[in-house]
Order: C-alpha cells, then structure tokens, then sequence
C-alpha cells in the first residue's frame, strides 16, 4: 500500500469495508447494553446511596430517643425526619435577635482558636455558597473569543465587575466564570468587556449539560432560517425579481457590467 492509500484511510476519503453480518450483530448487542447501563445506573446508584445514607443517620440518631417516645417498631428515615425537623427549628431559632447574638458570641469565641478557626471559617464558607440562591450566582449564559480570536467559548455571565478592576480597565466590564468540560465546577474568572460577550438564549442548566457532555447534549433551538423577519425575506424577494428581470430583458447585471468595462 503506497502513502497515498494510506493517507486516504486515515483521513476517511476512501470509505472503510461495509461489517460483517457477526460483526453488526455484536455492535448491535454493544449498544444494547450500553444503553441499558446508562438508563440503571443512575438510577441504581442513586437508590444506592440514598438509603445508605437514610440508614445512616437513623443509625444515629434512633437510639437517641427515649424508650417510652420510641415506637415498636422500626421505621424508615425517623431518624431523618428528626433532623430535618432539629434543623428547621434551629433555623426558625436563629432568625431572631436571641438566637442571632448567640451565633454571634459563637463566631467571636472559635475566631480566637487558632486550628478550629481555620476549620470553622472553610466549613462554613463552603455552605454559605451551598445554601445560597443560584440564581444569584450565574445570572445568564454566553459566548466569548477564547483563547483566541475566532474560537468561542460558552461562559456563564455573574455580574458587573465594580472595584479597582474597572479603575484599570474598560469600565464597562463583566465578570464571567469559564467552566472546564467534563467538570463544570473548576474553571477560569475572566473579566470581559460588555460589548465582547454574545448573550445566548438557553438556560444555566442547559449550558451546564452542554459542557458536562462535551458538547453531544445540546439544547434545543429554532434554525437559523427562522431567524429571518419579514423585511430580511421580502428584500431577497425583491433582489431576486430585479435579477431576473434584467436576465429577461437582455441586459447584464452590475457584476456582468463590470467585467465588460475591465474587458474594454
């Protein structure tokens, strides 16, 4: 086999040999399989560590209660349902002025620990974000030139650069967050100005799917065609009527026209 058949093979212009009938039966069953593994899986998994977890804290927390408050029998997730309810009241609790200055006095005494200060302050900034609305974090979806012009990126916008960014550059700024595909949650702080980021139509979570499947789960979206609006539409009309008409009458168009004078 010379380099020329060769290249051809490997570039896919001279077509590969149709499989065997064993062959696509195999595939055939591959992707049977595949397809079953995806659909329990998830599903299997989820199960899986939800009741261990249920278990878990029920282990727990049961043996707690005490025996005369203690049903006969076991029930599962009554050892969730007594933390669900523990934290909720703690919630309802610390919403007050009481409840707020003892959380207060709380951080003041682990802010002078010098190790659980560390630990404390992570563990809760952590859950802060956790808990907060995501809404507020990722506000809409876009698109950017990076890493270079001609090449885009889908970035999710967060806010209004303000501060001594905006002192040192365009005022006009926006903070964006480049996440990394197949894992969403690492990616880049990029300050980009307005005019430079192409706001799309889909939501965060569609764009979240997008990057995590590398880009084979896309969003649904109309065609370019329907983008068209009437005037778009009756200006080709128009310009193609215009062609046509000058062909019918014998005479040459602007580009027909110019060749002629380059010709003289």
């Amino acid at each position: 086999m010379n380099d020329m058949a060769r290249k051809k093979r490997e570039f896919g212009d001279a077509p590969p040999p149709p499989p065997s009938r064993w062959a696509r039966a195999l595939g055939s069953l591959r992707n049977n399989f595949l397809t079953g593994l995806v659909v329990a899986a998830p599903i299997g998994i989820t199960i899986y560590l939800t009741w261990n977890f249920i278990a878990f804290v029920d282990n727990r927390v049961t043996p707690l209660i005490p025996d005369q408050y203690s049903p006969p029998f076991t029930i599962p997730g009554l050892g969730l349902l007594i933390v669900f309810v523990a934290l909720l009241m703690l919630g309802i609790f610390t919403k007050n002025l009481f409840g707020r200055s003892i959380i207060k006095f709380g951080d003041r005494v682990i802010a002078r620990m010098p190790v659980v200060r560390s630990i404390y302050g992570a563990l809760k900034q952590i859950f802060e974000t956790v808990a907060a609305d995501h809404q507020s974090s990722f506000q809409q979806v876009g698109l950017i030139q990076y890493p270079r012009e001609g090449i885009w990126a889908v970035v999710f916008v967060t806010t209004q650069t303000k501060g001594e960014i905006t002192a040192h550059a365009d005022p006009e700024m926006v903070s964006v967050f480049l996440p990394t595909t197949p894992n969403p949650t690492s990616g880049f702080l990029l300050f980009v100005p307005k005019s430079e980021i192409v706001i799309l139509d889909m939501t965060v979570e569609q764009a979240a799917k997008l990057i995590i499947s590398a880009g084979i789960v896309e969003p649904d979206h109309p065609s370019s065609a329907a983008g068209f609006d009437a005037a778009s539409i009756d200006e080709a009309r128009r310009m193609i009527e215009e062609k046509m008409s000058g062909e019918a009458a014998g005479q040459p168009d602007a580009g027909d026209k110019s060749e002629t004078e380059k010709v003289a």
